[in-house]
């Protein structure tokens, strides 16, 4: 009895009341029969001189605790259950994380081979070396549906823009406003546009181009078409283009055919620089009213790498020069900026006939004066002019501003074609 009670463990010890003698809070008693003191002496002796002293602590401590023993019994089993919980809960964390971690890297990796363009198969095989474009990460900006077909009789170029596949999106709402340019290079004597779809990446145009070209300068040709972003407001951003040389196509049949877009050349300087103007027509009082606001990347025409514009503006009626008024003229800048206003008295019917010409001139004291860029809206005006020109009648009375690119003197005379000489005012169908 004496070594099992050394063995024994220390909670049970706690949850079982050892029943030792309590001095402190004992009451007094009647002192029992001799016989009866002589049995409990006689019995408690060897229990009272075998207790260890770790119980004999424990059972100090619980006395010092102003609780019933089964509250302490309870208290000690719920505080060792929750120490058991939080062991295993630790345990459970520190083997699970790794797979955890695992998991989730597998997870990113299959979203970043999902975001690869292309095909996945074909986009982790390796290129030959001469598809590899060093320096750069090709983009796709999209597929062109085009068609070319020419009339040796007429000496005509048909280009036909049928529509536009997936193309990339240039607006922070995920679509762009697309439209298509387009024009015979290196000679450029005519640019066509296609009219402006709003918000969409799959725009249907079904719109054909004729372009006067004979056949020996047909095979020295290319065929220009570009796919344009419209901001306006702002500079119109380029989606992407196709160049078709015309050598290489047979004419004994008619081309249609799907094409990439490509990224737009960097070698042919087409550039002239932008205008901004605003138009407004009060159809009661027979008022036109131009502002030319700006203008910004000009063409430098000076020695010193600068210019001195201004802009010219005329008004045609039946494809002959009827009025004009200029602005003045900036010194040393390729950014002028006018805002002058200028109004022009037409009535509601001669405004279905009227096209609006506008240029931009390098002023020179001693020499002629140079033309820098021109453009021109109105009824035989195409593209975004003639949405321009559209938006300006569709809203009488309010003034709408639009940016415009420049083009080559040479293009808008030989798509305007004025007449020299204005009949006299007898003759004048109004």
């Amino acid at each position: 009895m004496e070594d099992m009670q050394y063995r024994a463990p220390i909670f049970i010890l706690l949850i079982m009341p050892l029943q030792l003698p309590k001095f402190a809070h004992r009451k007094h008693q009647p002192s029992p029969s001799p016989a009866l003191s002589i049995n409990i002496s006689t019995t408690q002796s060897p229990t009272n001189s075998t207790v260890h002293p770790v119980a004999g602590f424990l059972e100090g401590l619980l006395d010092s605790i102003p609780l019933p023993r089964w509250a302490i019994s309870i208290i000690f089993v719920v505080g060792l259950l929750v120490i058991v919980l939080c062991c295993v809960c630790i345990c459970k964390k520190c083997c699970c994380t790794p797979n955890k971690k695992k998991q989730k890297k597998k997870k990113e990796e299959r979203v970043n081979l999902n975001g690869v363009i292309g095909k996945t198969t074909s986009s982790l095989v390796q290129p030959d070396v001469n598809d590899v474009d060093y320096g750069s990460a090709r983009q796709y900006r999209g597929k062109l549906l085009y068609s070319l077909d020419y009339n040796a009789a007429q000496t005509e170029l048909i280009v036909g823009i049928k529509q536009a596949d997936s193309l990339k999106a240039m607006d922070l709402g995920g679509s762009s406003d697309p439209y298509v340019k387009v024009y015979i290079s290196p000679d450029k004597a005519k640019t066509c546009e296609t009219k402006v779809f709003r918000n969409t990446l799959n725009p249907v145009f079904n719109e054909s181009f004729n372009f006067q070209i004979t056949k020996s300068t047909l095979l020295k040709s290319t065929v220009v078409m570009q796919v344009f972003d419209f901001n306006r407001f702002s500079k119109h951003n380029i989606i992407g283009e196709i160049r078709v040389q015309l050598c290489n196509v047979d004419w004994n049949h008619v081309m249609e055919e799907w094409q990439d877009l490509e990224e737009p050349s960097k070698f042919e300087d087409g550039n002239l620089g932008e205008i901004c103007f605003s138009l407004r027509y009060v159809p009661t009082s027979g008022k036109l009213t131009m502002v030319i606001l700006e203008a910004k990347n000009l063409k430098c025409m000076d020695i010193g790498g600068s210019s001195d514009p201004y802009v010219k503006v005329q008004l045609t009626l039946d494809k002959r020069k009827w009025k004009k008024k200029k602005t003045t003229v900036k010194k040393k800048t390729l950014s002028p900026y006018y805002n002058e206003s200028f109004t022009f008295e037409v009535t509601f019917e001669q405004i279905q006939r009227v096209n609006l010409v506008i240029s931009v001139w390098d002023h020179d004291a001693v020499t002629r004066n140079d033309t820098m860029g021109k453009i021109f809206l109105g009824c035989d005006a195409t593209g975004n002019q003639l949405r321009h020109w559209a938006d300006m009648l569709s809203n009488p009375r309010r003034p709408v501003a639009q940016w415009h690119n420049l083009l080559s003197a040479q293009q808008v005379n030989s798509t305007l074609t004025l007449k020299k000489k204005i009949p006299l005012s007898s003759k004048l169908p109004f």
